[in-house]
């Protein structure tokens, strides 16, 4: 493989060797980019061999791409988020599992890590354009395991979903980027389960996270109301400023997870849904343990709980009453199975979160982006995927790439 450096000035190559020989030893030691001379993409990634906390196992690895061909094409990632799942699949504890190659030219069986994220088409192969794609078309993963923390990658178009011109336009790199696993596990449990009718109310714990605060716009956006559970924090100040910036995007309640489960919360529950005529016919649940039963106690006879995370790591406890006297019916719902299932649906559900953020009716989660250069050293990137693990953070971590 032939590579060359972004070219000097011409009259350079015309210099002696000497002096060729004392610009190189002047020369400074920034680290710069090569380009390949044949159409090899340099690519940079943060992988992994084998399972553990992400900051012992991860490693930024450097490799070709090999032009494209057939029904290859290569994409440049323009934003990449840092989900909880990320990290939890890099520990082996999700279900889904990365897939591990040696196609990026290491000696061992190597994974990408991330799921999330937005590309560019940069270049593509002829079966690629007779579907449809075009170079500058953006992409989303179809579904989890592709690897979306890296600056290039090869995909096929079965891997991946157009964002249409118009699906696009007005858009951020960051909000697209972002659309399809928070966004749409919001739009999918609020509107799978049970059918809501203009005035009925929703619960749910985990209110300030990313499906939370999806869930509320979307509720509002459709009529719903939502009773909106936090974690109790003992800086009351920091509790109330968290409660008000949730009422501020459409919340109509927010209590924490203590008031939850004191002594009167029906009563108290009874007052917001005027005497209980409002029903609580939905309750959406990513934390567990007594407060997610707390939650459950608060729904109206034939109601529907829908599990989709377990933040607690505490199980969930069911009293037969609820599924005797009121017939609560419990689901769980996994965002990632649902849209390798129904693509089509998730198109659906990202062309209309896409189409409300373009209104300005679906306002951004709170990011930390992180640029990601072609410099950016390997400690700076895994330091951030650290302090998300760890909780160190303003908003969701985001990969933001820049020169790469």
């Amino acid at each position: 493989m032939a590579f060359k450096l972004v070219s000097p000035a011409p009259h350079l190559a015309r210099a002696s060797r000497p002096f060729l020989q004392c610009l190189r030893r002047a020369a400074p030691t920034a680290q710069r980019r090569y380009i390949s001379a044949y159409g090899y993409e340099q690519a940079k990634a943060l992988t992994f061999t084998a399972y553990g906390e992400p900051p012992d196992v991860l490693k930024l690895h450097s490799h070709s791409i090999s032009p494209p061909h057939g029904n290859l094409m290569t994409l440049r990632f323009l934003a990449s988020p840092i989900n909880p799942a990320d990290i939890n699949q890099i520990q082996g504890v999700y279900p889904s599992k990365p897939t591990f190659t040696t196609e990026l030219g290491t000696k061992d069986r190597t994974a990408v890590a991330g799921n999330e994220g937005v590309a560019e088409i940069i270049a593509l192969g002829e079966q690629v354009k007779q579907q449809g794609f075009k170079k500058g078309d953006w992409v989303i993963m179809k579904g989890p395991g592709f690897g979306t923390w890296r600056t290039h990658a090869s995909a096929t178009p079965e891997q991946v979903v157009l964002l249409e011109e118009g699906m696009r336009e007005g858009i951020t790199a960051v909000q697209a980027g972002t659309v399809s696993v928070n966004p749409c596990t919001a739009y999918r449990m609020l509107t799978a389960f049970t059918e809501l009718k203009e005035g009925e109310w929703f619960i749910q714990n985990g209110a300030n996270s990313g499906v939370g605060r999806a869930a509320i716009q979307l509720g509002k956006r459709w009529g719903y109301k939502s009773i909106n559970v936090i974690r109790h924090r003992e800086d009351q100040a920091a509790e109330e400023k968290l409660k008000k910036e949730l009422k501020d995007i459409g919340a109509d309640v927010v209590i924490s997870d203590a008031e939850l489960q004191s002594q009167g919360i029906q009563d108290r529950a009874n007052e917001w849904t005027n005497g209980g005529r409002e029903p609580i016919r939905l309750a959406l649940n990513c934390v567990n343990g007594k407060a997610a039963t707390a939650m459950a106690k608060v729904l109206a006879s034939e109601s529907h709980f829908v599990t989709y995370g377990a933040m607690s790591k505490q199980p969930l406890t069911i009293p037969a009453s609820m599924l005797i006297f009121k017939d609560i019916h419990f689901h769980g719902f996994w965002v990632s199975k649902w849209s390798a299932q129904n693509p089509e649906e998730k198109k659906v559900a990202v062309k209309d979160v896409l189409e409300l953020t373009r209104k300005g009716q679906f306002k951004d989660t709170p990011f930390d982006q992180i640029k990601w250069e072609w410099e950016t050293k390997e400690e700076e990137l895994i330091a951030k995927v650290k302090d998300t693990l760890e909780g160190y953070r303003e908003g969701k971590g985001v990969f933001l790439f820049g020169k790469t």
